[in-house]
């Protein structure tokens, strides 16, 4: 197990796994598609580990880990398509959460 990537190198790891086929990344609606279906497939997951419906006798054990990890791959394919960098996309998301967002929730230190 590789640890301590960057979100550049799995960006390009993700990348280099998918050049090898020729069919490449999905359209951007399918892509849409595949990360609605693994949002399904992780909200079962935390429904049956925190909510009220237990899985039933023959249904598979999943992680919810697993689950998050088709989610980042999805979301990985998903700005590969697009030439999006995810950095520079959370860098975007969090100057946004850091000045817009700063005085919305109350912080630890004023309890």
């Amino acid at each position: 197990m590789k640890e301590n990537r960057t979100v550049k190198e799995l960006q390009e790891e993700v990348d280099q796994y998918i050049s090898q086929f020729k069919e490449g990344y999905f359209s951007p609606l399918a892509m849409m598609a595949r990360m609605t279906e693994e949002l399904g497939e992780l909200a079962r997951e935390v429904n049956h580990y925190y909510g009220e419906k237990p899985k039933k006798s023959e249904e598979k054990e999943k992680a919810i880990e697993e689950e998050l990890g088709d989610m980042l791959f999805v979301l990985i394919c998903f700005a590969n398509s697009l030439n999006i960098d995810l950095q520079k996309a959370h860098e975007l998301v969090m100057e946004k959460f850091n000045t817009r967002d700063k005085d919305r929730w109350t912080r630890i230190e004023d309890q």
